[in-house]
């Protein structure tokens, strides 16, 4: 027999409207910091994305080993920036050491709790955030030069408008469903598409793209991505809205889901947007 389907508990406008305004804040902290504080500024808002996204996905997924978690995915969040900001000139190659070693701490964490069930599953949640807090710090070499500061503005951009346009599609007319129990439909993830591409259509005089295909091309993929990664988000948020939580324990808060479904795209589309700046 098939197991039912889950389903969210939240309304359809608890879930997309949130979720929109964390995606739209987001952005707004990566575009606006840089502009007043430069390099630091951006600094400052990739890490209070990294913690802010640590902090509800220990909350949210329920890895086990809540205190031991939380510092092993801030531990990573803050080696990953620091690998990326301290080198006169950093590579990607840096992040490796970074998951290495942290993906050994998470072990080993997971490993020393006491008492030691849902082993797999809290190592699988926590190898996940490791690898969502280094593409989050990706987003620091986006506009390290003074050549990628308009193109990474417009790639900001790009994925908010399709992370807002998305969510409002699917709020009005979620159809035809992509997942059984998720709201949100093959109609928000071309209106998320075809947003981030007007978006870098509209802004190649400030990202420097003077081909009309390759800014299509750019804010296509983006677009893309973002509405992909932000149907795996949603699912996740249903998954831990639509499980009865334990006795005693309260179900996930709305802002911790929404930050989860503004965010987790957000972070997905860093290291797509940094490759497509040098093939584009």
């Amino acid at each position: 027999m098939t197991p039912p389907a889950l389903e969210s508990a939240l309304t359809a406008r608890a879930f997309h409207l949130p979720a929109a305004g964390c995606a739209a804040g987001a952005v707004a902290l990566l575009v606006v910091l840089p502009e007043i504080l430069g390099d630091l500024g951006r600094l400052a808002a990739v890490i209070v994305l990294q913690l802010g996204l640590v902090l509800v996905w220990v909350l949210v997924t329920g890895i086990q080993g809540f205190f031991g978690s939380l510092a092993v995915g801030a531990a990573a969040a803050v080696a990953a920036d620091l690998v990326l900001v301290l080198p006169g000139r950093p590579a990607m190659g840096g992040l490796l050491a970074v998951f290495g070693v942290s993906f050994l701490a998470a072990v080993l964490q997971q490993m020393f709790r006491r008492p030691r069930h849902d082993l797999v599953a809290s190592l699988a949640g926590t190898a996940l955030l490791l690898a969502v807090t280094g593409a989050l710090a990706t987003l620091l070499l986006l506009g390290r030069t003074e050549a990628g500061h308009g193109r990474a503005l417009i790639a900001l951009l790009a994925v908010g408008a399709a992370l807002v346009a998305g969510h409002l599609t699917d709020l009005v007319l979620p159809k035809p469903h992509l997942a059984d129990g998720v709201p949100c439909g093959l109609l928000g993830l071309g209106v998320a598409v075809l947003a981030a591409a007007a978006v870098t259509v509209l802004g190649r005089s400030v990202s420097g793209t003077v081909d009309p295909l390759a800014a299509v091309i750019y804010g296509a993929v983006l677009g893309g991505v973002a509405g992909t990664v932000s149907l795996v988000a949603s699912y996740v948020v249903v998954e831990a809205d639509a499980t009865e939580p334990p006795d005693g324990e309260q179900p996930p808060p709305v802002w911790a889901l929404s930050l989860i479904q503004g965010v987790l795209p957000l972070a997905a589309c860093g290291p797509v947007a940094l490759a497509l700046q040098s093939v584009l």
